[in-house]
Parts: structure tokens; C-alpha cells; sequence
């Protein structure tokens, strides 16, 4: 009967005993928990957070973000973040907020919550604002101001600052290694800039169809002027009167580029091309976007070479 009992209490200390290390290790281990709507804030957390963080995106780099499927396991794992990164500017209106609110998870829904960052709060300066009030003849119109500015590369700083100051107060024992890791991105990608901006001067004033009004940052920080889109009005697809016109006003014009994101449909921007004497590149505008771009950094690299070595190209056969 002893031998019995003292088998008991050794079986129940070995429990205890594993189950406290097993807790303990968790506690060490454990990580802020980050979902962000699309992959660019999602490759900007892991750069500043490091192993400290867990991230997801819900979206991939290939879709378009306007246009996203409300899964059931977005709610699961917005109702398990400690963070939510997303864009802003209405960019995710049509799937986010109900998935928010869906959720359930007081650190993430009201803006006033450490945990909700909303990117856009650190921009200062907005393109395409519109100050007259907006209908849906207008197409898919932004009041409050473009929302594709983290393709302007220098959003990417005041970005990455917000996100670092959240994980700070969330976590300020690792706060010193976040406040590294950032001053790390920030340095190495001021140090790009400088170099994406020299191989655009050779091109500055050159101008460039779109296929959606998408590119209105890169193309104001490059120094490209925007020449027309594709679409009549944005989200609204193109009309044979309209796809003709802006083949005329190409030709005329000698306009002799059409870029546009490669989630959009190519055949249509493939044929104006054609008819326009012009070269047609779909571009990534995000974060994992195509293979082998896996940070903010080397999805410029991409852009801008392709872009450069496309107005190089048709520089030399005119």
C-alpha cells in the first residue's frame, strides 16, 4: 500500500513537473502574435520583430487587396492577434471591418487599441484626395486620399516607425532589440532609395499608362508622369471607345509604356500595347507578389529594375 502510494505521488510530481516545464517554456517563448492584412506590413513586423514575433498576413502578395474572400480562419486568427497592421484609406473596407468585428478580441477593434494600427495614420501626405463629395459613378473612388502609398518607398519609414513604437509598448522588455531592428531597416532602405532614385534619373518626365490608378505614388516619387489608365474610372473595366482612344493618344504621344499589377487581367493591356507600338510589363506591387520577393526592399529592387530596363529597351529601338 505504501509502494502504491509512493508510486502515486512520483507519477503526479513527474506531472507537475512537466506541465510547470512545459508553461515555463511557453512563457519564455512566448511571442506577440501579429496580423496584418497584406504581406508588406507583415515583412516590415518580421524585420523589427525578428523571433520575437509571430506574424501572418491574411492576404497574399498576388491578390488584389481591394477584393478579398471574409474566410472563417481570418476570424480565428484575428480573435488570437495582439496586433492587427492593415493599410487604411478604405482599402480593405469591403472585408475587413466584419472581420473585426467577428472577431471578438478587444485588443485589436477600437482604433484607440494598442494592438489596432491603422498605417495610414502615420502617412502625412495623401495623393488623389478628393474634397467633393463621392458616388459610385465615379468608380472606386478613395475619399479620403489614394490608399497605395507604400508604393512610394519613403512611407516605408514613418510605416516601420509605428509598427516598432506598438511592439515597444506592448513588449518593453525586447524593446531594445526592436528599436535595432529598426534603425537597421530604416538604414539599409534609405540606402536603396538613394540608389533607385539615381537609376530613375535617366527617365525622369518619361510618361506611363496604367491599367489602374494604383502606381499614383510611384510614379510621382520616380519622377514618371502618368499618361492615362487602362480603366475609364477606377475598378470600372475598359470600354472599346475608351481602349481607343487611349491607343490614339499613345501613338500621338509616343508613349511607349504600359505598367500594371499582375493580378490585374493582361489581355486588354497586352493588345493596347500591340496597337500602341508599346512594351506591357505586370509588375508585383507587393510583398511576395511573385517569387524570390520576400521583404519591402526587394520588391523595389524589382519594380524598379523592370521599369528601368523597359524604358531602357524602348529608348533604344526609337
Amino acid at each position: 500500500m505504501k509502494h502504491q502510494l509512493s508510486l502515486k505521488n512520483f507519477t503526479l510530481c513527474v506531472a507537475f513537473t512537466l506541465i510547470s516545464t512545459i508553461l515555463t517554456g511557453q512563457s519564455a517563448l512566448a511571442q506577440v502574435s501579429i496580423v496584418t492584412s497584406v504581406p508588406d506590413y507583415a515583412a516590415i513586423a518580421k524585420t523589427i520583430g525578428r523571433d520575437k514575433v509571430d506574424v501572418i498576413s491574411l492576404t497574399k502578395g498576388y491578390q488584389d487587396p481591394h477584393f478579398v474572400d471574409a474566410k472563417p480562419i481570418f476570424i480565428t486568427r484575428l480573435n488570437k492577434a495582439d496586433m492587427l497592421i492593415y493599410n487604411g484609406l478604405d482599402l480593405e473596407i469591403g472585408w475587413l471591418p466584419i472581420l473585426i468585428t467577428g472577431a471578438r478580441n478587444s485588443d485589436i477593434a477600437s482604433p484607440s487599441a494598442i494592438g489596432h494600427y491603422n498605417a495610414s495614420a502615420s502617412i502625412k501626405d495623401f495623393l488623389d484626395v478628393h474634397a467633393a463629395p463621392i458616388d459610385r459613378s465615379m468608380g472606386d473612388v478613395h475619399p479620403g486620399g489614394n490608399p497605395h502609398f507604400m508604393l512610394d518607398p519613403r512611407n516605408g519609414i514613418p510605416v516601420a516607425r509605428g509598427i516598432a513604437a506598438r511592439l515597444i509598448r506592448m513588449d518593453p522588455e525586447n524593446a531594445a532589440l526592436y528599436e535595432e531592428n529598426f534603425k537597421n531597416f530604416v538604414s539599409a532602405l534609405r540606402l536603396k532609395i538613394s540608389e533607385w532614385e539615381t537609376e530613375l534619373v535617366p527617365f525622369k518626365g518619361i510618361e506611363v499608362v496604367t491599367y489602374h490608378k494604383l502606381w499614383t505614388y510611384f510614379l510621382d516619387w520616380a519622377g514618371l508622369k502618368h499618361a492615362g489608365t487602362i480603366e475609364p474610372k477606377p475598378g470600372i473595366s475598359p470600354t472599346p471607345s475608351h481602349t481607343a482612344e487611349l491607343i490614339k493618344n499613345m501613338e500621338r504621344d509616343n508613349i511607349r509604356l504600359i505598367i500594371a499589377a499582375n493580378y490585374y487581367p493582361g489581355k486588354t493591356a497586352s493588345i493596347i500595347a500591340q496597337k500602341a507600338g508599346a512594351t506591357f510589363i505586370p509588375l508585383p506591387t507587393m510583398v511576395e507578389g511573385r517569387d524570390g520577393i520576400d521583404t519591402y526592399i526587394e520588391l523595389f529592387d524589382a519594380i524598379v529594375g523592370e521599369i528601368t530596363s523597359a524604358l531602357n529597351n524602348t529608348r533604344d529601338s526609337n
